[in-house]
């Protein structure tokens, strides 16, 4: 599965959370999967809300999800339409407020994430914030849930 999500904004996500850390590559683009694998489960959870409601599209009440401005979004609106359509049927559309709500619930997905892998890299007494301190976070995730 390729990553519809373009790095930059991911990479950002990071930075606004890791203080005086810097970011490896590979940190946003492990998030930016990560990320993209949460929103397409996200997506299925609201393709079967929207089918118990008779309808073909995706409505950000589907998501449980304020919409929020989205010009306080830094993740990209087409990119996250592209992700709610990963593994849902074609006959279902997305409507622009789901799009700005699936964006805000992984922009907020994705702060918490950063904010976690900061705090594992500053334990590890690294000045980066890496991969590892991604793949970390989710492999400590399953201890919390």
């Amino acid at each position: 599965m390729s990553v519809e999500l373009p790095f930059a904004p991911v990479d950002t996500v990071i930075r606004r959370n890791a203080g005086t850390l810097r970011v490896s590559a590979e940190a946003a683009e492990e998030l930016a999967r990560r990320i993209q694998e949460y929103g397409a489960e996200l997506a299925i959870d609201a393709a079967e809300r929207a089918t118990e409601d008779g309808r073909k599209t995706l409505m950000a009440a589907d998501f449980d999800a304020p919409v929020v401005d989205r010009e306080t979004l830094e993740l990209p609106v087409a990119p996250v339409d592209r992700i709610a359509r990963l593994r849902i049927d074609d006959r279902y559309r997305v409507s622009m407020d789901a799009r700005i709500a699936l964006a805000g619930l992984l922009e907020a997905y994705a702060d918490r994430v950063a904010a976690a892998a900061t705090i594992l890299a500053d334990h590890a007494d690294r000045r980066t914030v890496k991969a590892e301190d991604i793949e970390t976070y989710y492999d400590l995730e399953t201890y919390f849930e």
